[in-house]
């Protein structure tokens, strides 16, 4: 899968194929275009059946009205940019229902539809290149449709549209070229369904148009008009299934996927399910037949459709917005549930993420964050954690463990038997006994009262154990020492490694000797003598041959330098030094993805990884990262076919490639000292960890970067808390009950275990109401934690909420239990703890409670002051005695709780007009927003103002467009934080957004700041976005007043894509930054353990 960078937000995304001369071609529809990147194959084969050009063209325009034509290069492995261009116009009012854009059939022009009133044309010359783009005057100003007509002599749009009186009706154009205009269509339609708001348009031999609306589906051309009502619902995709548009699968807006058919005269009359499911085409149908009617029939459910693409024998992808992507399959055959769907596969997507919180749920110092994810069915919770877990399956405690080697029964077992472990003076085995349980066992051969520097299996079933004194090959089966090399007198071993044919070993005074294992026989085959002494060895076979390697790294001590030499000669071939002062530690020989590195570990927790070249023993691609701050020990283990590489320190890294990239993933666990892999029976595909004191065995997770379990809740979880003490989280949800004629929605407020997440305590609010804020505090003079719950009643004839309480629950015995509610004149969007009292934001007003005792022993919320003057006040954070509000429209204000009158007083605010969606506290007088355009901002209290004036505004000091529709900022890390590291003290924010995009906000210091912006303006140069898209233009601060440009933000995205860059264009930005290319990385890969 290749990632492009695209710096702007898709509006329009279009296959299109210049020069084509036949008319009748098939043409991807909208619906399938957003999936170009994850089925570029699929679509790739299916292009090339059309005729003409051998190579579709894709058309992308963004919401900032930038446009782009890309053709993909196949030898290159790259996208191409063949036209670009700026589409907007000075004056024009944006559309409310989005942009659309569409291309003719017959790749005569493109149509937008971008502002109010105007449809913009970008005819194609006849060589198939863009010409000047015009705009025509459209007389329909609600506009929610319009799609390109197929089998018109000239370009012909259908236009689906609402009058000033709420009736929604079609009407065709034909766009004149020469006179840039429209001319009269051939057909019009009055009086659709009121809820019609989708056109699919039918290919030849039929053409016309199919209108779907929410009651009835619609056919529609200029000699036929067939309509069918259908069960009420909101159709939210299609995707053709037909060449010749004869069949369309529908999704709609419950998940229900249905089938839709045109029926025609030539039809033969034939068994409905398999027929409609499978046959491609049943008559060669001549454009003569007249379409007889429609026919819709219900298939299954699938996660509800934003898009569907027909792939091919029977294969759709579903794209969704509100749940997980799918691939499914029809079959011929219904199941018990009468479903023909079975879902095949399924492609996490987080969004919308509504709310979420950051907790520790395993208690480790790592952050996890829990989201509100998906919408209606779709509705889940997410746990979304970084790294690695290891799941623990059975441990022992030991102290003082020096080594960890597994050794097999038999050269040719599958499951290893013994686990040696080294301990300063002795060595121990453990092996699996009939219960399978770890119980000590012996090795008669192994010599177990001195450490063991290095064990391995051999072949002719035999076992290698190398010690301070002498190598030792033992029979696996009998378990006796058949052969004994031992080290030269005044001599003793200080490093050692093997495989199953050959052992290598370092000896005082920087002597190296060769061995190599026969059947009950050590062969010594070569000695050198190098000039210093032997830190590291290495010869894991990663040749042709798996058990015999050609090479061996060496690490050195004095020089600081790592060697390869070549076997079974010891002939130096290349010397690498490594600069510094820190001694290589480890070094491992290994291969990922077919290609061969050396990596080689550091005292200091650095990592070094070169390319190796297999024949030559060259190594290339240097480059340095930083994993830890403990000497690392690198041990190579499987995990599904895959080999990686274990590096223990005391921030203990898997390390794997993906894509041909190495990447690191950090594993939850603190300090690890040694590792190896250990597959038994009772333990299949697990690990031997020494960490601690102890010994523990288990399995590893999924190597992958984020690991993100799903909890299915059926229904649209929209408030999140957690609450340590009761390890409980609560949520406000809300179930779609559809099992009526009516839809009903439901509203509860749910208790749910922390580690089961199993729904423990239900509370179900009243009929019109729903959970708007949930948050856990305790009160002054009170001991106990409560969850607090802000609602509102919403009744269909009032605009604005006037009325919602404030519940507090206890949890008692694993139940919520009401303790006290107060009623409140309007939706209470946002609940704070705030100096053991209650904050809440109630519509216009920010109301403070506070927690008072009655006669009777019972609580009870009661007001104490508040604060009016916000149009609503939907977002509010707490900081000492600050508050800061975020309003639907005003911006962001400071507001401040004055103990001695009892009051809260307006300090200061911005006074830009900017719609809040998220506010947050970075530092006492630094707070962030953002705001419905996508973007970012931060203001500052003003307190060294000279006068009042300036002290009541919050200056503006960094701007910055994400792209992205903020829900929500938490405080928290995705990582565990080290104090010891410099990265450890940089403050983050989590943000998660409509898109399901889970971001980080870091807070630099300055000096870091301007290194990085530098490196940000240099990477600009450097690495550009495909269709000629700027990233200073997409990342500068844009709503419908002004467009500046950023600061005070980088984009850490881009600043990290300089490590996927290749060597020649990392030492151009080294050349221009004038620092190596090694500091940079080494700077930039600290940044990376931000997330």
């Amino acid at each position: 899968m290749l990632d492009v960078p695209i710096y702007g937000r898709i509006a329009t995304l279009e296959l299109f194929r210049p020069h084509v001369s036949n008319p009748s071609r098939d043409y991807y529809d909208n619906s399938s275009l957003i999936y170009i990147f994850l089925i570029l194959d699929v679509i790739s084969s299916a292009a090339s059946t059309f005729q003409g050009e051998t190579q579709d063209f894709l058309f992308v325009a963004t919401e900032r009205y930038k446009f782009c034509v890309l053709q993909w290069d196949p030898e290159a492995s790259e996208l191409l940019t063949r036209a670009m261009g700026d589409v907007s116009d000075r004056i024009g009012r944006p559309t409310d229902n989005g942009q659309i854009g569409i291309i003719d059939p017959d790749c005569r022009l493109i149509g937008l539809h971008l502002y109010d009133g105007l449809f913009k044309v970008i005819p194609f010359d006849i060589k198939g290149q863009l010409k000047e783009a015009f705009n025509i005057r459209l007389e329909e100003l609600q506009v929610l449709d319009i799609k390109f007509l197929y089998g018109c002599s000239r370009p012909t749009i259908v236009v689906l549209y609402q009058d000033n009186k709420d009736a929604r009706h079609v009407k065709t154009y034909e766009v004149s070229l020469k006179d840039k205009d429209f001319v009269e269509g051939p057909w019009s339609q009055n009086n659709l369904d009121n809820g019609a708001d989708l056109l699919i348009p039918v290919p030849p031999p039929f053409c016309g148009v199919i209108i779907i609306g929410e009651e009835t589906i619609v056919y529609c051309s200029a000699s036929s008009f067939k309509a069918i009502p259908i069960r009420p619902s909101i159709t939210r995709a299609y995707g053709r299934v037909d060449a010749d548009g004869s069949r369309y699968l529908l999704g709609d807006h419950a998940g229900l996927l249905h089938l839709l058919v045109i029926t025609h005269e030539k039809e033969k009359r034939v068994g409905w399910i398999p027929v409609f499911l499978y046959l491609p085409l049943l008559d060669v149908i001549q454009s003569s037949n007249g379409v007889t009617g429609l026919k819709i029939e219900l298939l299954g459910e699938t996660s509800i459709a934003s898009t569907i693409s027909y792939l091919d024998n029977a294969f759709v992808y579903v794209g969704s917005s509100y749940g997980d992507s799918q691939l499914i399959k029809l079959n011929l055959q219904p199941d018990a549930k009468g479903s023909y769907v079975e879902v095949l596969e399924r492609y996490v997507n987080l969004g919308p993420i509504v709310d979420f919180c950051v907790v520790d749920l395993e208690r480790q110092g790592q952050g996890q964050v829990v989201t509100c994810s998906g919408a209606y069915k779709d509705g889940s919770l997410r746990i979304v954690r970084n790294g690695i877990g290891i799941n623990e399956q059975a441990s022992v405690e030991l102290q003082g463990i020096k080594g960890l080697w597994s050794l097999k029964s038999l050269t040719d077992d599958v499951h290893d038997t013994f686990l040696v472990v080294s301990f300063i003076s002795e060595t121990r085995i453990l092996a699996m006994n009939l219960e399978d349980e770890l119980e000590e066992t012996e090795i008669e051969g192994f010599d177990s009262e001195v450490q063991t520097l290095f064990c391995h299996d051999a072949l002719f079933n035999q076992l290698v154990q190398v010690t301070s004194s002498s190598v030792r090959l033992v029979s696996s089966i009998s378990r006796e020492l058949r052969n004994e090399w031992k080290a030269p007198e005044g001599f003793s071993v200080n490093v050692a490694t093997a495989n199953a044919s050959q052992v290598l070993v370092a000896t005082g005074g920087g002597h190296l000797v060769y061995l190599e294992i026969g059947d009950g026989v050590l062969t010594e085959v070569k000695h050198a003598q190098l000039e210093y002494e032997i830190s590291c060895l290495d010869i894991n076979p990663i040749g042709d041959n798996p058990n015999y390697s050609q090479l061996a790294a060496v690490g050195m001590w004095t020089d600081i330098s790592v060697r390869m030499y070549s076997l079974p000669d010891l002939n130096l071939i290349t010397k690498e030094n490594l600069g510094g002062e820190i001694i290589p530690r480890s070094v491992l020989l290994c291969s990922f993805e077919g290609i061969s590195y050396l990596l080689c570990a550091l005292g200091d927790g650095h990592l070094l990884n070169f390319i190796l070249n297999m024949s030559t023993g060259e190594l290339a691609d240097r480059k340095k990262v930083s994993l830890g701050t403990q000497p690392i020990t690198l041990r190579t283990f499987s995990s599904k076919n895959a080999t990686h590489v274990f590096a223990a320190s005391d921030r203990p890294t898997v390390i794997y490639s993906s894509n041909k990239k190495l990447l690191y993933s950090n594993v939850n666990l603190k300090e690890v000292s040694h590792m190896c892999p250990f597959n038994s029976a009772a333990f299949p595909d697990s690990l031997a960890i020494a960490k601690e004191g102890e010994l523990t065995i288990g399995t590893i997770d999924d190597i992958q970067k984020l690991h993100i379990r799903s909890i299915p809740l059926g229904e649209h979880a929209r408030r999140i808390c957690h609450q340590e003490q009761t390890r409980t989280f609560a949520i406000c949800s809300l179930k779609y009950n559809q099992s009526s004629a009516e839809e009903t929605e439901m509203h509860f407020v749910r208790l749910l275990d922390d580690q089961t997440f199993d729904i423990i305590s239900t509370y179900a609010l009243d009929t019109f109401e729903c959970g708007c804020s949930i948050l856990s505090c305790s009160f002054s003079d009170d001991n106990n934690l409560y969850y607090c719950v802000g609602t509102a009643y919403v009744l269909p004839e009032e605009s604005e909420p006037t009325k919602g309480r404030i519940l507090v629950f206890v949890v008692e015995d694993g139940k919520l239990q009401l303790i006290a509610e107060k009623e409140t004149k309007g939706a209470v969007y946002s609940l704070n703890a705030f100096n053991g009292k209650l904050l809440a934001a109630i519509n216009q007003k920010i109301q403070l409670y506070k927690w008072m005792l009655r006669d009777d022993g019972t609580r009870e919320l009661q007001s104490e002051c508040g604060h009016h003057g916000h149009i609503l006040a939907l977002y509010v954070q707490t900081r000492g005695d600050f508050i800061v509000v975020g309003d639907l429209m005003k911006s962001i204000s400071l507001l401040i709780y004055k103990h001695e009158e009892g009051a809260i007083e307006e300090r200061a605010r911005d006074y830009n007009a900017n719609w809040m969606s998220a506010v947050e506290i970075l530092n006492d007088d630094i707070y962030l927003g953002a705001e419905n355009n996508f973007n970012l901002f931060t203001v500052r209290k003003n307190s060294e103002g000279a006068t009042d004036e300036e002290r009541a505004r919050l200056d503006v000091v960094g701007e910055y467009h994400v792209g992205e529709f903020i829900n929500r900022f938490r405080h928290g890390s995705l990582v565990m934080r080290l104090p010891d590291s410099e990265i450890g003290q940089i403050p983050t924010v989590i943000f998660g957004t409509v898109n399901g995009v889970i971001g980080v906000i870091a807070s630099l210091p300055h000096d870091q700041y301007l290194f990085l912006e530098k490196l940000q303006s240099t990477l600009r140069k450097v690495i550009k976005g495909v269709g000629g898209l700027s990233h200073e233009h997409w990342r500068s601060f844009y709503n419908e007043k002004k467009t500046v440009d950023s600061r005070n933000f980088l984009d850490g995205d881009l600043i990290e894509s300089f490590l996927d860059l290749n060597r020649v264009r990392m030492e151009e930005i080294s050349k221009t930054m004038s620092v190596s290319v090694e500091e940079l990385c080494k700077r930039i890969e600290e940044l990376t353990r931000l997330h």
